[in-house]
């Protein structure tokens, strides 16, 4: 039996691209049932670029919805309604300023009329200039995403991959409406895709495809983006002060951990990996100025884990950096 797809596309002074993301998706093999666009506040043409395209897709059968009422509410929370008004057993989501591939709703379709179980599916995507120009580099060589850590997941057992770093783009997910109801309401400590990701991961199946689905867009305005892994860039950010990350992380491990103890449907192993991963970046949130009691503050946070997960445990199993912040916790300035 064909899966409805409703497509969830927050908008906020996007005028500039609108037009072309748009076209991408009314352009595929295979419309969307519906279109639930959610604006965030713009003061530009937005809304009525935006509204003529809605008008645009009723004509070819699509249903619509448009919520424009809301002032400014920022990501997590304006896709977070944007995602509840929609009507559809499957979503995917969608940025104002990427490019749909032709085959994505086809694709995502033949996964979950495929696999009646899986709960969340994200993919690759071509990096595109401001211009449409490809870059020379994938979403997943962008983020380090290796053959390794689509095999675990694909196999049914990546939550430990999401909960040591986020691995999906919310531009290229795409999830059953089962799973919403399940992780909401969104936390504020989370961006949507992430916490959408990682709930999905812990309740039941989430698989990762090396489809390029989308032509994801760097042009300097987003808000959020990637940058390639060079060695300047990760020394670049091993060094940068940054006084409220690690805070930060605590915080959203906390919040996740707490959520989770509370799911009956959460396995006993991934509510105590959640703990444990909270303990590590609390460990590391409150780690001294001086350098000298700070080193033995990263040696204890990194004994955290060891049993639980097996092998290093510590930055090795549980930092999103893996060992190199260790070193970053070490070298950055604090105030």
């Amino acid at each position: 039996m064909a899966v409805t797809i409703s497509v969830a596309l927050c908008t906020y002074n996007g005028a500039r691209f609108l037009d072309r993301q748009f076209a991408s998706i009314l352009a595929g093999e295979l419309l969307p049932t519906e279109i639930v666009v959610a604006d965030d506040g713009s003061s530009d043409d937005t809304v009525t670029i935006v509204r003529a395209w809605l008008d645009r897709a009723q004509t070819l059968g699509v249903t619509v919805g448009f919520l424009d009422d809301g002032g400014h509410l920022g990501v997590t929370a304006n896709f977070a309604r944007a995602i509840a008004a929609c009507t559809s057993e499957i979503i995917a989501l969608a940025d104002q300023d990427d490019l749909w591939h032709p085959s994505r709703l086809r694709e995502v379709a033949a996964t979950f009329e495929a696999r009646p179980d899986l709960l969340l599916q994200h993919a690759d995507a071509r990096l595109i200039d401001k211009d449409d120009r490809p870059l020379g580099l994938t979403l997943f060589e962008a983020l380090g995403v290796t053959d390794d850590d689509r095999a675990v997941i694909n196999s049914g057992d990546g939550f430990a991959r999401y909960l040591r770093r986020n691995l999906a783009t919310g531009a290229t997910v795409a999830f059953r409406r089962r799973l919403f109801e399940v992780a909401r309401p969104l936390p504020a400590e989370w961006v949507h895709d992430e916490w959408l990701t990682i709930i999905g991961a812990a309740v039941g199946e989430v698989a990762v495809s090396d489809s390029q689905v989308i032509d994801y867009r760097q042009h300097g305005s987003n808000e959020i983006g990637v940058s390639a892994p060079t060695l300047r860039y990760k020394i670049r950010r091993m060094l940068a002060t940054s006084p409220e990350r690690n805070a930060a992380l605590a915080r959203r491990t906390a919040v996740l951990a707490e959520r989770l103890a509370a799911m009956t449907t959460v396995s006993a192993h991934h509510r105590d990996a959640a703990a444990t991963k909270a303990r590590f970046e609390s460990l590391r949130a409150s780690l001294p100025v001086s350098r000298l009691p700070r080193l033995a503050g990263i040696l204890a946070a990194n004994r955290v884990g060891r049993r639980h997960f097996g092998g290093p445990g510590g930055y090795a199993t549980l930092a999103s950096q893996g060992r190199l912040d260790m070193v970053r916790d070490l070298l950055q300035k604090r105030a």
